[in-house]
């Protein structure tokens, strides 16, 4: 009886927790934070809007770029400078512009997510102390060559000097990160940025964009800010990198109420849309926020249905890769009253579901520089030009009109997740595609349903495998020649994210791509 009764309190507390966080509240919870946002960013309206990946991208409609930094990054003991997650693109952004805005949100407990916390600040100090390493290397380079100058040897010298002296390479952490933390996470930044300096990434143009160094800023909506004395970016001595936290941290749940309709506030509500978005997506939530936010909480998620299958139907009349999403009732709710103001449910299987994160209106495919290799979405494979063939690591097939037959291979790989090996088995058909298709002179797609992950592990396959470090076709007699550590795939990965900004490769599928890359030689075709 007592285990019945325990059970019933805990059924009593999900339910009541997933009454709390319906799809209209997280919504209009959102659409207020968005606000906040938009208050924000018109302070500086010159510095860029980027959303921190992916919570951060539903809190407002007008970002520039995405970032992509992992708390789990910044977590208490686990701290890391992840070399496949370098996001230069937003320091170089920043350096352009004088500074950005990123975007992140978190759930109720914390103000600032750890990503702001400290991920970013061990993020901008390692790149400062590479910069500064650089510059001086520069330096003492210089000194050198106009040793016998003497004029021309104390400007350098004294240049030298000012340099050393302004620039700031110091850690920023916020208050509330204790002393002892900071003093662990102080004991490391030598070691990462050496990390840096290894693999490769491109620090001469980071170094000739940054005029300032990189500083983060907090801001919160609890963050009090007079407006007569809101400071100019460009009067700081450093390149501000501004964190704002979207969300409202009371510690209590808010119950609120508008002129039509009354819900309950819900802290970070961008988090982990897929248990609660029903398929929407940022973009279609911006498309038709005044729309949903003035359905009400009894029709919100019909309305949301009805968006969802009508960007479905417009899509897959495109061609476009378009499977139909499902969103089963949970479990706890089923013999409750809650069931009754469920609507009528969207056909197919939940592990369909997939949040697209850009319009279809924007074709995101990369060029590796002159590697005649991109990667991208599968479902813009189609639209690219000067692309005569196409390897798919989606699920879903596409229709293709290539004028060689033989330049189209559908290999379906899944996240290691699902299957641990899925990479592993095709990679060495992916190569061999690549290869027979690359030293005749043509240009490879290759994509995958988001393209950030799968495709971009088969690309460092590939890239990694005939090519050499420079970038060059070699039919992979560099590779058979090499021993490949994790370094130098590290360091192939890099190259690939200087022209793949959105590249988010996961550790499993990363993994995966070592093990092939460990396992022997290219054999010829």
């Amino acid at each position: 009886m007592e285990e019945e009764t325990k059970l019933s309190i805990y059924r009593a507390a999900r339910i009541i927790k997933r009454r709390e966080n319906t799809l209209y509240n997280a919504l209009t919870s959102i659409y207020e934070d968005s606000i906040f946002v938009g208050e924000i960013s018109q302070l500086w309206p010159e510095l860029p809007l980027l959303a921190n990946l992916r919570c951060g991208l539903w809190y407002s409609s007008k970002f520039h770029f995405t970032c992509y930094f992992k708390s789990t990054d910044g977590h208490t003991n686990n701290w890391s400078f992840n070399t496949s997650r370098l996001n230069l693109h937003v320091a170089l952004l920043a350096g352009d512009k004088g500074g950005c805005i990123i975007v992140d949100s978190t759930r109720r407990g914390k103000r600032f997510p750890d990503s702001m916390s400290k991920t970013i600040p061990i993020w901008t100090c390692v790149l400062n102390r590479s910069v500064c390493n650089f510059r001086n290397k520069m330096c003492n380079n210089a000194h050198v060559v106009v040793e016998g100058e003497s004029n021309a040897s104390d400007d350098h010298a004294n240049d030298r000097r000012e340099f050393s002296v302004d620039w700031d390479c110091s850690l920023h952490l916020p208050l509330w990160v204790s002393d002892t933390e900071k003093a662990a996470i102080n004991d490391r930044l030598e070691g990462w940025t050496k990390e840096l300096e290894a693999s490769g990434a491109d620090i001469a143009s980071l170094a000739s964009c940054l005029k300032k160094p990189l500083r983060p800023l907090w801001i919160s909506q609890k963050t009090v800010i007079w407006l007569n004395e809101v400071p100019d970016h460009d009067s700081w001595d450093f390149t501000p990198i501004i964190l704002v936290s979207a969300s409202s941290q009371s510690g209590i749940p808010q119950h609120r109420t508008t002129s039509k309709f009354s819900w309950n506030y819900i802290p970070g509500a961008g988090d982990d849309e897929e248990s609660w978005a029903r398929g929407l997506s940022p973009i279609l939530f911006w498309n038709h926020a005044y729309d949903l936010i003035n359905s009400g909480p009894n029709f919100c998620n019909q309305k949301v249905a009805e968006i969802v299958e009508k960007d479905r139907v417009f899509r897959a009349q495109r061609g476009h890769i378009a499977p139909q999403v499902l969103v089963k009732p949970p479990k706890l709710l089923e013999n409750s009253t809650y069931m009754s103001h469920v609507e009528p449910l969207l056909s197919s299987d939940i592990s369909n579901l997939k949040i697209n994160l850009s319009s279809d209106e924007g074709c995101t495919i990369s060029w590796l520089d002159s590697t005649n290799l991109a990667v991208g979405k599968s479902q813009h494979a189609t639209k690219v030009p000067n692309v005569h063939c196409i390897l798919n690591c989606d699920q879903e097939s596409i229709t293709v009109s290539l004028s060689n037959s033989e330049g189209y291979l559908h290999l379906p790989m899944v996240n290691s997740k699902l299957d641990r090996f899925s990479l592993l088995r095709n990679l060495p058909s992916a190569v061999n595609f690549a290869k027979s298709n690359i030293s005749r002179g043509k240009t490879l797609l290759v994509c995958c349903h988001s393209g950030e992950d799968i495709s971009v592990c088969v690309c460092l396959a590939i890239l990694t495998s005939l090519f050499t470090e420079e970038g060059i076709f070699d039919d992979g007699k560099t590779f058979n020649e090499t021993c490949i550590t994790k370094l130098e795939m590290r360091r192939r990965l890099v190259f690939i994210c200087k022209f793949a900004t959105s590249a988010r490769p996961t550790r499993g599928n990363l993994k995966q791509v070592f093990n092939f890359l460990g396992g022997g030689r290219v054999d010829s075709v």
